[in-house]
């Protein structure tokens, strides 16, 4: 008696696709010596909250070698954000900006 070939569930074709999709800028972005990373808050980084835990995660970027970052705190959900991440990626030349939930 022959056994059917394992088919993958819905759960884990999506996993793996999510994963593809997640490395392969990550992938570009770290194959160069050096990166720059924005990271723009919507508040105060210290308020005990998304913001803050977003900042620990760029303390830890910072201690990675090559990577520089780039933060600017309490922008507010206007134009002003996109004037932001402009100014992140021409003249600080950022290639990553992480920004905390606009619009």
């Amino acid at each position: 008696m022959s056994r059917a070939p394992l088919q993958p569930s819905r759960r884990e074709i999506l996993r793996a696709l999510a994963a593809g999709a997640l490395t392969l800028p990550f992938g570009r972005a770290f194959a160069a010596d050096k990166i720059t990373v924005g990271v723009i808050y919507v508040g105060p980084k210290d308020d005990y909250g998304y913001n803050q835990a977003q900042a620990q995660a760029a303390a830890a970027l910072k201690k990675m070698p090559g990577v520089t970052v780039i933060e600017e705190e309490k922008v507010p959900e206007t134009v002003d954000v996109q004037k932001s991440m402009g100014s992140m990626i021409e003249q600080d030349g950022a290639a990553l900006i992480f920004p905390t939930s606009f619009g």
